[in-house]
């Protein structure tokens, strides 16, 4: 099957009609719909599917019983999320294998395919959840107390989906990675050749921002009188754009709870997430430090609380020169660069396993939005890129 004809037949899985942007968190209808047509492309190639206790998913061509090349990626989204950011690697994946079968191609050591559950967190919050379970860096029973917006647990969502909540923990799979290879959309507008290599990935985490007020009449209360946390969230917000600007990294806050969210009412409690990035460690713990620094000053002027947490923090990751330039030479010096996205990748390039990741190039830069996208000629040259590397390490 063409890369076309594969990209076609999971493209309308979980998108909404009115945006154009996809919904498949973890576990979700939609999400496990992606997953069972996975699953059928991989039947309808007799690859052998192995499945780990969180529902991460290999399927393997060629021989058994060593180590292999793993490719692939996710077919989760972050909310309203755009086509390419995950499906790519795993249609591209497929496609490559299948090429490789075309021309006669047979493997000295296994080559998998995989799809790792939750990567994006958009569900309950933690990013590469499923990557992070198998590879033994995220304890069993945290992941199974994470809860989701609906204050569902990740235990009782794997059990709605099927799946026994004991065997959550580091899964046998990764044992059997000798490299992986991801191949993932950049994200950004670093790339302006057709395919890259990546050199990293940027340090990176998220934080929970809880600012306590007190809760009052929006009428009758004076503004001298307010202990009005969202003036010091508002004020938060701010210091950490022009913050991120300074130091040349990223921060965000694109999420919020407000209690008691009411119109007529001065808020309580605002519960923000800081999205904080930067191209260093040092820089990424300075950037966070401003940011906490400016917010508790504003919270002692306006009379508010500010509580800071840690739920998710991923140190940087180099990949491995030795691999990134083997990559690079087989593709005749694909250009190399450095990424601020997370992906499992870098998950697994931690955990020890030789690691790289291709880029396939988009043309706007535009990513976790409805308009993400990438050229077709530039899709079918990733396919064309991620065999040629497949051929070359499992030669």
């Amino acid at each position: 099957m063409s890369f076309e004809s594969l990209w076609a037949s999971q493209s309308a899985i979980g998108r909404n009609p009115a945006t154009g942007g996809y919904h498949r968190g973890g576990w979700t209808p939609t999400e496990r719909e992606a997953t069972h047509w996975f699953t059928d492309q991989c039947a309808a190639r007799n690859l052998t599917l192995e499945s780990d206790g969180i529902g991460n998913l290999i399927a393997w061509w060629g021989p058994s019983g060593e180590p292999g090349v793993v490719t692939g990626s996710h077919l989760d989204s972050v909310i309203d999320g755009g086509a390419f950011d995950g499906p790519l690697g795993v249609v591209s994946a497929l496609a490559a294998v299948d090429l490789l079968r075309a021309e006669g191609f047979v493997p000295s050591v296994p080559i998998g395919i995989g799809a790792f559950v939750e990567e994006e967190g958009s569900r309950f919050g933690m990013p590469c959840l499923g990557s992070r379970v198998a590879a033994g860096v995220l304890p069993a029973s945290r992941a199974l107390a994470l809860t989701d917006r609906a204050g569902v647990t990740l235990a009782a969502a794997l059990e709605e989906a099927g799946i026994d909540p004991a065997g959550v923990g580091p899964s046998p799979l990764v044992q059997r990675m000798g490299t992986f290879v991801e191949l993932h959309v950049e994200q950004g507008r670093g790339l302006t050749a057709p395919v890259g290599v990546a050199s990293s990935i940027w340090p990176h985490g998220r934080y929970r921002f809880t600012f306590g007020g007190e809760a009052n009449h929006a009428g009758t209360t004076l503004m001298e009188d307010r202990h009005d946390p969202m003036l010091t969230y508002a004020m938060t917000a701010l210091a950490a754009n022009k913050q991120a600007r300074l130091a040349g990294a990223r921060a965000t806050f694109g999420r919020l709870s407000v209690e008691p969210n009411g119109t007529n009412a001065v808020p309580s409690q605002v519960t923000a997430w800081l999205d904080a990035r930067a191209a260093d460690q040092a820089t990424l713990e300075l950037l966070l430090a401003a940011i906490t620094k400016q917010a508790t000053e504003r919270a002692e002027r306006d009379g508010t609380t500010l509580e800071v947490v840690p739920e998710s923090v991923s140190p940087i990751v180099d990949f491995p020169a030795g691999l990134r330039d083997r990559l690079v030479d087989v593709l005749d010096g694909a250009p190399v660069l450095p990424t601020g996205a997370g992906h499992d990748a870098g998950v697994f390039s931690a955990a020890g396993i030789p690691t790289a990741m291709l880029f396939v190039r988009n043309p706007t830069g535009i990513s976790h939005s409805p308009v993400e996208h990438a050229e077709m000629d530039d899709c079918l040259a990733g396919v064309d890129a991620l065999a040629a590397v497949l051929k070359d390490l499992a030669t």
